[in-house]
């Protein structure tokens, strides 16, 4: 049985990781590859718009053609020497096993909870699956998202570790919440459920005190909203394949 059911989720995370990266193409990569662009300096804010002085645009472009004339000059024969960026196919073919694996693990997480709910009686098939796949992309991408919204390359944040603290407490203190709402009996299970999707943004993310980014503010919020956006669908997928299979194993068990 628990080959069966390990096999299932894995099926679901394979299939749910394929869609995530092929909605991750079609909707996210042009954002962090136009961010990448003001990270390196390649484009700046407002840059259309400052060129209405004809002889300072005259004399950057002429100064950034010198430039870069006398960079191929020496370094011509440099070509090869420091570490070369992964090609495009390589990049996407990262971003495809990255999602496999990730969902992967998603799926397993889910599979297990499943399991926790087989022993107590309750039943999950394809319509609870869908339910616990919306609970599993509030958990891990919507509650912290409200505190640490999806970064584009290039963003300043507060330091890695202490996000990291605050972002594995919220998805633990969300999930629990949302077991409590869903399946807790009485006013008491309902108010510490509450309480517990509450708890991690009362305690409040670790931020800057100011804010500072290369990429516009406008590129930032259609990156942060088509993340979530694909996130929702996926994991709604996510759980509806998962809890579709599980429910046709745990048929024949």
């Amino acid at each position: 049985m628990i080959q069966k059911m390990l096999a299932s989720a894995l099926f679901a995370g394979v299939a749910a990781g394929l869609l995530a990266a092929l909605l991750h193409f079609a909707f996210v990569q042009k954002s962090i590859l136009l961010a990448e662009e003001y990270e390196s300096g390649s484009l700046t804010h407002f840059q259309g718009t400052a060129a209405e002085g004809h002889d300072a645009s005259e004399d950057h472009d002429h100064g950034a053609a010198a430039e870069a004339e006398a960079g191929h000059d020496h370094g011509a024969h440099d070509h090869g020497t420091a570490g070369e960026e992964p090609s495009e196919f390589q990049r996407n073919a990262l971003t495809g096993l990255f999602s496999i694996l990730i969902y992967s693990a998603y799926a397993l997480i889910l599979v297990a909870g499943f399991g926790l709910a087989m022993a107590y009686g309750r039943r999950v098939g394809a319509r609870e699956g869908l339910l616990w796949g919306i609970a599993g992309f509030a958990a891990f991408q919507l509650a912290p998202a409200l505190g640490l919204a999806p970064e584009l390359p290039g963003t300043a944040a507060a330091e890695l570790a202490t996000r990291q603290v605050w972002w594995w407490g919220t998805v633990l203190s969300t999930a629990t919440g949302i077991a409590l709402l869903a399946y807790g009996k009485g006013a008491v299970y309902a108010a510490l459920g509450l309480a517990l999707l509450a708890a991690p943004h009362l305690i409040g993310a670790p931020h800057l005190e100011g804010f500072a980014g290369v990429a516009p503010p406008e590129l930032a919020a259609t990156f942060a909203a088509r993340v979530l956006g694909v996130g929702l669908v996926v994991w709604a997928v996510l759980g509806w394949t998962a809890g579709a299979l599980w429910s046709k194993e745990t048929a024949t068990v």
